[in-house]
């Protein structure tokens, strides 16, 4: 079962800067590290598991580097299959996760276009806390996953969200 949402904490946006740091000093000073997830949406509960977005020059770029995050604790691991995830656990439990997405695909990456979306349309956000909400209960039912539970609406927020920057619609999900 994953582990409950808990009311926003404002000391989120510290921690994320801890943590960008952290990736930038250890990784390549040059990747601009952004919040992404909930988290990163003011007034937003959440899994207290803090998510960036890292952006890399190309796959070469980030080759170079993970093994110096690794060192420090990072470890390579996700189901995604579109870039490259490390994932940092504390006593076993997840805290932080980055995505590293190369310079070309950044504009169009769907973590920070929802991001984005929830931080100026609060009664989408509300509909997504809901939704994950609802998720922590399927899950704990067995009913389904968390995320497969939450994954049609972040689906219809992600596609508003691309059409209002003439996007195409395109799967938010590439999970294996």
């Amino acid at each position: 079962m994953p582990r409950m949402l808990v009311s926003y904490n404002p000391r989120w946006p510290e921690q994320f800067k801890e943590i960008a740091a952290e990736i930038r000093t250890h990784g390549n000073p040059e990747w601009l590290v952004e919040h992404i997830g909930s988290t990163a949406v003011p007034g937003m509960r959440a899994k207290p598991i803090i998510d960036l977005a890292v952006r890399i020059g190309d796959v070469e770029d980030f080759e170079r580097h993970h093994q110096a995050l690794e060192a420090i604790g990072w470890r390579l691991g996700s189901s995604v299959q579109s870039h490259p995830v490390m994932l940092f656990e504390v006593d076993g439990i997840r805290t932080r996760i980055a995505h590293f997405f190369t310079a070309s695909d950044w504009d169009t990456v769907n973590q920070r276009i929802l991001r984005d979306w929830l931080r100026t349309h609060p009664a989408d956000a509300d509909r997504y806390t809901h939704a994950k909400c609802d998720a922590v209960a399927a899950a704990a039912r067995g009913t389904s996953t968390y995320n497969a539970a939450k994954t049609p609406v972040i689906q219809d927020l992600v596609d508003r969200a691309r059409a209002a920057r003439g996007l195409p619609s395109v799967p938010v999900s590439d999970k294996n």
